[in-house]
């Protein structure tokens, strides 16, 4: 039923907007590149003949009538704008599975039982107006219109001129909010963005929940000195020194857990006065702490509570800390994800249940309705090879969902 060839070319066609010099994709957030990529997904969309909408906060919809027109609608998609340099399978792989899936479906005459919908949500990955997973919060009311109005980039692009450009409407923008009694079961296909498919050999990833992610800006204040006339030892506050033994004992305490899917990172560390001929006076970071339960996320948290005080006094420094995220953790739905396992197990494929240590628009459609979500292995050799499993899986999740027990149509 689903045509590889088709799929594969579609990949591609999509691959080659916003290519780079780098070699990767660069089609953030509602620029022109990304405009592009949403044009042509629209026309495909309009080529299969599906009623196809933007909502206000510009996210793409193409819409297959169900047999029960009152029926909430099964929904399949995910994002096609990408980070700078990004790949092409990143997000866009659960748009064209989705696209492909209606295509194959309209080509056969065969209507489900719920209406079958496809969506692209808007700005997904992080972006230069700083507000990721944009499209799945506004449809789940977790971002407003006065969250938007005064938005700019670093360039002075503004969000709301923008948001209308990609077929957005400002002044409606509360209107993207849905109801829970819309939808039926959202189901997402990405790319791992991992190795543990790749390192068990096993192509159908389960995804159980996604991340909590918890942050705080660390503030190291020491005392700023000339590097040849300040003596080492107690002479010195060194605030560089002192961050990086934090930083190290956050690695160390992480690395130990026996909990895997507990990580912690410092991506983002400044200096001042950040001079070779002076000791460190003052440095701020970013401490980020990923689990899947919050109790997971505060086993760190605490540890971590007596290494801050302990370099604090041994280093005579003063540390301050603020919470800029503390976005719990979200379950996946419990049926969604024995169908899939069912469903796979069914058609001679093992999976492996994990959880997705990044963010995706499921985690806030999980809030509205019963999500789910299946992983592909990320290397793009393997995601090429073996992704035919994940879409076999998938279309057989939509049928388990949306058809009577005793249809036949998938051969």
């Amino acid at each position: 039923m689903i045509n590889r060839t088709r799929l594969q070319r579609k990949i591609e066609e999509l691959g080659k907007i916003g290519q780079d010099p780098a070699g990767g994709l660069t089609r953030t957030t509602f620029t022109p590149q990304e405009l592009e990529a949403r044009n042509w997904l629209i026309q495909e969309l309009e080529a299969i003949h599906v009623d196809v909408s933007i909502d206000p906060a510009a996210n793409i919809w193409g819409k297959s009538q169900g047999t029960q027109s009152d029926a909430p609608s099964i929904v399949c998609g995910s994002h096609i704008d990408t980070v700078p340099n990004g790949g092409k399978y990143d997000g866009a792989l659960g748009v064209l599975i989705a696209l492909e899936i209606l295509t194959s479906l309209r080509e056969r005459g065969v209507q489900t039982v719920h209406p079958l919908e496809l969506v692209s949500f808007s700005g997904e990955e992080p972006n230069p107006f700083r507000l990721s997973t944009f499209g799945s919060r506004a449809l789940t009311g977790k971002l407003t219109k006065e969250h938007i109005e005064t938005v700019t980039d670093a360039s002075g692009n503004v969000l709301t001129e923008r948001l209308e450009a990609a077929g957005g409407r400002y002044e409606q923008f509360n209107e993207t909010q849905r109801e829970p009694l819309d939808f039926a079961h959202y189901l997402e296909v990405h790319i791992e963005q991992g190795k543990r498919l790749l390192n068990h050999g096993i192509t159908v990833g389960v995804v159980r929940g996604i991340t909590g992610i918890y942050r705080e800006r660390i503030t190291v204040q020491g005392q700023a000195n000339h590097a040849g006339t300040t003596m080492m030892g107690s002479d010195r506050q060194d605030a560089l020194t002192a961050a990086s033994q934090l930083v190290l004992k956050l690695e160390k305490l992480t690395t130990e857990s026996p909990i895997a899917e507990l990580v912690a990172t410092v991506g983002e560390l400044h200096v001042y006065p950040n001079a070779a001929n002076i000791v460190p006076g003052k440095v701020y970071f970013t401490m980020e702490i990923r689990g899947e339960t919050e109790e997971q996320i505060a086993s760190i948290r605490t540890l971590m509570e007596t290494e801050f005080a302990l370099i604090e006094k041994a280093r005579n420094v003063a540390i301050s800390r603020d919470v800029i995220l503390d976005q719990a953790g979200v379950p996946m739905d419990e049926m969604v994800m024995k169908t899939m396992e069912t469903v796979a197990t069914k058609l001679g494929h093992k999976t492996l249940t994990l959880g997705s240590m990044a963010g995706h628009d499921a985690a806030h459609m999980a809030g509205i309705t019963s999500a789910g979500m299946l992983f592909v292995p990320s290397l793009e050799a393997k995601a090429i090879a073996q992704k035919k499993k994940v879409e076999w899986t998938t279309l057989k999740v939509l049928q388990t969902f949306s058809m009577k027990r005793s249809s036949r149509w998938i051969e």
